[in-house]
């Protein structure tokens, strides 16, 4: 496992500067890989990440762990929190960590000698003590593990907008093959007019 300071350098280079959060997640993938018993980095996908954020603290994820969103091993769902919940995909164990209530007030106290309180963030997340600096929660995942990781190597068409969908995330409604779009579990709205609606298939 690859010491802290080596981690941050290469997650500020990512982010082109080094900020609290990057640290609090390069943390968090640290003390994940402890209580799951992995080491780190990571060449394979035993270990799947979930942050509950887009931002900075996904950096210093990665840079701990060698998780990434194009390796399939780092989820986004984005709660706004610098939270993340890490499962081992080969025993399905699962814990949530997110920072303390005091971790702020904690790192004004092993900052002390800092010029403000982003610097004091910046460098006293780097030394608490990570028990006292997250929170942990054993949890178990609503969606069966099966059905988040992807299936490589799949792939099919969608029969209403003929879109390649690959990974096995198709939807099969009444019968058809549907990317989710189409299936009405889409992010956007076209601002052309739409595909004709999902017919219902009659047997014959």
């Amino acid at each position: 496992m690859r010491p802290l300071d080596l981690i941050l350098l290469e997650s500020a280079s990512r982010h082109k500067h080094l900020c609290p959060r990057q640290v609090l997640g390069a943390r968090m993938g640290l003390y994940a890989a402890e209580i799951l018993a992995l080491d780190l980095p990571r060449a394979d996908k035993r270990l799947l990440i979930i942050a509950e954020t887009d931002g900075c603290a996904v950096d210093g994820l990665i840079a701990a762990t060698g998780c990434h969103v194009g390796g399939s091993t780092i989820r986004i769902v984005d709660f706004g929190k610098v939270a993340a919940t890490f499962t081992d995909t080969y025993t399905g164990t699962s814990v949530r960590i997110s920072p303390s209530h005091q971790s702020r007030e904690l790192a004004l106290e092993y900052a002390y000698h800092a010029r403000n309180r982003w610097e004091a963030m910046q460098l006293g997340y780097q030394v608490i003590a990570a028990e006292d600096l997250f929170n942990v929660q054993p949890v178990y995942l609503k969606v069966p593990l099966a059905e988040i990781i992807s299936k490589p190597n799949l792939k099919t068409e969608c029969e209403l907008c003929g879109e390649e969908i690959i990974n096995g995330r198709e939807v099969l409604r009444n019968d058809m093959i549907l990317c989710r779009s189409c299936a009405g579990k889409s992010y956007y709205e076209s601002k052309v007019a739409s595909p004709s609606p999902i017919p219902e298939r009659v047997n014959s």
